[in-house]
């Protein structure tokens, strides 16, 4: 297993309303997550690893797995592009 874990020294972060605004401090660029892309983002907590994250977001929305490690992968790339996560 590879835990997913956040960076962070590399960001800052507030919730507003049912969104999350994250804030990269190298380069001032914001980054807002709501629906699925915030429990993603929530969901990381340095302990699960892509599949457990995919597993839990299925059970949760009843959801097609398929589907969730689509949308998962997607969000897990650009997070990592912005280097704002990183595998342990």
């Amino acid at each position: 297993m590879t835990a997913i874990r956040k960076r962070v020294d590399r960001f800052t972060e507030t919730d507003i309303d049912e969104e999350i605004v994250i804030m990269r401090l190298s380069t001032g660029e914001f980054f807002s997550l709501s629906e699925s892309g915030a429990e993603i983002w929530r969901l990381i907590d340095g302990q699960r690893d892509r599949q457990a994250l995919i597993t839990t977001l299925s059970e949760d929305y009843d959801a097609d797995p398929v589907q969730i490690a689509a949308d998962v992968d997607q969000l897990l790339l650009q997070l990592k592009e912005a280097e704002l996560i990183a595998e342990s």
